[in-house]
């Protein structure tokens, strides 16, 4: 003790030496925001001064953090560190796009240094607190916050769980579904007609006797009904020849004769709802898992499994689990009943991403709870603008259980509510004194609306609310739930379930509005990207994309379908939409492009996702352009790797160290380093702690000691060198320091890892 005190004598007689010069972290610059990991970590005159990441404490408005982290400072001439644990809160803001909650302003509350007598301690204190004021912001990955607080999941959202029609091949085959009856449309002059109510290409030629064609990857197959059977088509008719060049057929009559089958003729599968396709080329293959007694289904794009024990399957779609005997059914709801097999899967092996769609686990509970983080933004009065647009006169329709009606003939979300009119429209309220408007943005919506339940079309508005307003401005902000995220069963589900019949006026041009579909597109969730997919072409918010891939994309957000089983054009109805302001319908790639159809509308309203292209994650208020005051917590273009904030760059050593280094605006720089010999944490109890393959180890008399568990409910008497500023403060028992530790190294552990989406292999990475 004696060397102890004699040392800390020395540092802290020396405050300019120790906590000033060149490594000395200055205040960032005007207009500079440096944003760097941890630990925090500085250099002054040979000695270091290191803050490890915080575990949370607290974090109840989600504006200001309490948490504590360990802290090290290592003299000049290799002389033994002190380890100790501060303290501290500071704002925040959130990212929801990233994942990121940036840390800065921090303040002292507390801190304690076990090895120093009180005075030494205080000493100490003093001039942590000034480092503190100096230190630029930080950030700290969302999931380890959540994952750090423990806090308690939200209740479960009752939608329906019930399995959809789900289909199985052991060949070729492709699911048309239909949103309803075929709603037919012409093509033209043709003669000819086309489903707009399909993600295929499907036509029906009357001068064939009513005889239908259905074109799969390149070739045209035909059924005199559409339900089939379907064979091959051979030579078309020849109003095919007289398709449209223009924007809305160009893909279609580039089809046109259209290529021989070169083998065997997918077998179709058609639906007139919601369903999904199971598709194996051949009979099953398996794959051990390891560490469990399940096995993988190696031939197919769909997440199959099947348990050994009891010889079930497994599936996954859209979030939710369901098991049969047989691929043929009949299948029912899994998720709270999955074989505790699936919780071993290796969270860093070939099947960890599945592991959010796993009740129980930390990647489930960190889905859950991160589905209610809002995003925010600012929107200007005098520039945030919508025009709602109807097929004639608006048509409302009442809403079962509440006394609020809904429009049904718009791509609008619209509800009467005590004698006004309200619009949901990309993450804004809107309000009218008549259904066309004009539209103001509204500084509060009516409690009634948030009671919707989730069987009406229209209840993912019930995740939209108003934050704030002044004079000039409005801030909104939504959850989860906007973008078609639920949670059930302890996990983060894709849609309610339940099937909302599209609105459809026939006439020459039938006018068709459909809604969001929970199943049609073999979705499931992905942590690496915290979105939802399938393989397939992936469809952002706006629509289609180049991108081939697997699995949900929580960094983007997306939810993916497959195009050569599901269609080309993403989910149920994706390849057609009606614009109202011309009595016409946009198809295929022009329904993607900027022209009315595509714009008119629908930019980032869940409401469009009707098409099978909706998202959770994406930003639903980057398309107010100029009208954003602020975006989410003060920013809109915050999802790049390199942006206006600075770059970063990560590295992996064969040794098992990770590192990434981050180059700030301004010239600020920081590391983060998490060596191979294992994290250090701040414990409860006033200690620091360290995890590694062999547990926990404890700092005490200058160097790591194993750390045993508790067997005893007794709380551990307050260090005398703890030192406090203000307020009261109780230490927890042992085994509560104990399980807090724990559930610190978990949330670090997952929460600041992403992983490839399913099927692209890979282990689990630093999101930075």
């Amino acid at each position: 003790m004696q060397r102890r005190s004699l040392l800390s004598a020395t540092l802290l007689a020396a405050p300019v030496a120790l906590w000033a010069g060149p490594g000395f972290a200055a205040a960032p610059p005007a207009g500079a925001t440096p944003i760097a990991p941890w630990p925090h970590r500085i250099t002054a005159n040979g000695n270091v001064i290191t803050i490890y990441e915080p575990q949370a404490i607290a974090w109840p408005d989600r504006k200001t953090l309490r948490a504590r982290a360990a802290i090290e400072i290592q003299p000049a001439g290799g002389k033994t560190p002190i380890l100790g644990t501060i303290e501290f809160s500071g704002a925040t803001t959130v990212d929801t796009m990233t994942d990121i909650v940036t840390f800065s302003q921090p303040t002292l509350i507390s801190s304690s240094f076990p090895s120093l007598d009180t005075s030494q301690a205080y000493g100490l204190q003093t001039r942590i607190t000034a480092f503190l004021a100096k230190m630029p912001p930080k950030i700290i990955p969302l999931n380890t916050v959540l994952l750090s607080l423990g806090e308690k999941p939200p209740p479960a959202v009752p939608v329906n769980n019930d399995p959809p029609q789900i289909f199985y091949s052991a060949g070729p085959a492709s699911l048309v579904v239909f949103d309803g009856e075929p709603t037919l449309a012409p093509i033209g002059q043709t003669g000819l007609t086309y489903a707009v109510n399909t993600n295929w290409d499907v036509l029906q030629d009357p001068s064939q006797g009513g005889a239908w064609y259905l074109l799969n990857n390149g070739s045209w197959l035909v059924a005199q009904s559409y339900t089939g059977p379907w064979q091959p088509a051979g030579a078309l008719p020849a109003a095919f020849s007289q398709i449209p060049d223009d924007a809305n057929f160009a893909t279609l009559r580039k089809s046109v004769p259209g290529k021989p089958f070169s083998g065997t003729p997918p077998t179709i599968f058609v639906s007139t709802k919601p369903a999904e396709i199971i598709v194996t080329a051949g009979q099953p293959q398996f794959k051990p898992v390891p560490q469990t007694s399940l096995q993988a289904v190696t031939n197919t794009g769909a997440v199959l499994f099947r348990y050994t024990p009891t010889s079930t399957f497994y599936y996954l779609v859209s979030g939710r689990w369901f098991s049969a005997k047989s691929l043929y059914g009949p299948w029912t709801f899994a998720t709270p009943n999955l074989p505790p097999d699936f919780s071993r899967l290796e969270p860093d092996g070939e099947y960890g991403n599945l592991l959010a769609s796993v009740p129980g686990t930390a990647p489930a509970q960190a889905a859950v709870l991160k589905a209610q983080i809002p995003t925010q933004a600012t929107l200007s009065r005098s520039t945030a603008k919508v025009t709602v647009t109807y097929a004639g006169a608006p048509k409302f329709a009442p809403i079962p259980g509440t006394t609020l009606q809904y429009a049904t003939n718009t791509a609008y979300q619209v509800i009467l509510a005590a004698g006004k009119y309200y619009c949901c429209y990309q993450g804004a309220w809107f309000v009218a004194a008549s259904p066309s408007g004009p539209w103001a943005l509204a500084t509060a919506v009516p409690q009634v609306i948030y009671t919707i339940p989730p069987s009406s079309p229209v209840y993912n508005v019930t995740y939209v609310q108003v934050y704030g307003s002044t004079p000039t401005a409005v801030t909104y902000g939504y959850t989860a739930g906007y973008m078609m995220g639920f949670v059930t069963a302890g996990i983060l589900a894709f849609g309610t379930g339940y099937y909302y019949p599209p609105y459809v006026a026939y006439g020459r041009v039938p006018v068709y509005y459909p809604y969001p579909y929970t199943y049609a597109g073999n979705v499931h969730y992905n942590t690496a990207t915290g979105a939802w997919a399938n393989t397939g072409t992936v469809y952002g918010a706006y629509g289609r994309t180049a991108t081939a891939g697997y699995g949900y994309n929580p960094s983007t957000g997306t939810y993916a379908r497959g195009a050569a089983v599901y269609g080309p054009y993403g989910g149920a109805a994706a390849g057609s939409r009606y614009n109202p302001s011309t009595g016409a319908y946009a198809h295929g790639s022009a329904v993607w492009g900027n022209g009315s159809a595509s714009a008119h509308g629908y930019g980032y309203n869940p409401s469009t996702g009707r098409a099978g292209s909706t998202t959770q994650n994406a930003n639903a208020y980057g398309r107010w352009g100029s009208s954003t005051v602020s975006g989410p917590n003060g920013t809109v273009n915050t999802a790049s790797a390199s942006n206006a904030r600075g770059s970063a760059g990560a590295f992996n050593a064969s040794n098992g160290a990770q590192g990434a280094a981050v180059h700030g605006a301004g010239g600020n720089n920081a590391a983060a380093v998490k060596t191979s010999s294992g994290n250090v944490y701040a414990g409860a109890d006033g200690n620091a702690y360290k995890h590694t393959s062999s547990g926990w180890s404890k700092w005490d008399n200058g160097s790591w000691q194993q750390a045993q568990r508790p067997t005893s409910q007794s709380v551990q008497a307050n260090h005398p060198n703890y030192t406090q500023p203000s307020g009261g403060y109780q230490r927890p028992a042992s085994s509560q320091n104990w399980s807090q530790l724990n559930r610190d190294q978990t949330a670090r552990q997952y929460g600041g890892y992403n992983r490839g989406a399913y099927g692209g292999g890979g282990a689990m990475r630093r999101r930075w």
